[in-house]
């Protein structure tokens, strides 16, 4: 498995997460990766991280080491049965279709793990900027119906 994250104005890290996600390790990516990124890209402490409802993401933990960090980014909320509108997922379906492409196919975890790293950072600005642009339009189509059916 493979965690990480981007912004309008840049990819960044992408962390090979070896066990199985549970909220200890999640906050240790979250502190040690999103965080000096976050301050990075968004020096004024404007940004909003955007993250789904798996478990690990609602750990009381990890929401409170958010509530500690609120001054310098800001956590989006994220209704419990919302569909999962994260733009990332556009991201992990792109990477997965180049991984499939690849002739021959990563031999081991090792190729693997590189050949997840150049297509990460291959990516194209255009489409991950794109798909930043596309949020508002995104979230404005699930409040439309009121909790009825959407095309997500």
């Amino acid at each position: 498995m493979v965690w990480g994250t981007f912004s309008w104005a840049a990819l960044g890290p992408v962390v090979v997460v070896e066990q199985t996600m549970k909220a200890a390790n999640y906050l240790s990516i979250i502190a040690d990766q999103l965080h000096p990124y976050m301050a990075v890209v968004f020096p004024t402490g404007n940004g909003i991280f955007q993250q789904d409802n798996a478990p690990c993401h609602k750990a009381r933990i990890v929401l409170k080491w958010f509530e500690e960090h609120t001054d310098e980014f800001h956590l989006m909320s994220w209704s419990p049965n919302s569909p999962d509108l994260n733009p990332m997922e556009h991201i992990w379906d792109v990477m997965e279709r180049h991984l499939r492409a690849q002739t021959p196919p990563s031999q081991n975890i090792s190729t693997l793990f590189y050949s997840c790293l150049d297509i990460w950072y291959n990516l194209s600005p255009v489409m991950y900027q794109k798909l930043v642009a596309s949020m508002p339009r995104r979230i404005a189509v699930i409040l439309k119906p009121k909790g009825g059916a959407t095309r997500y």
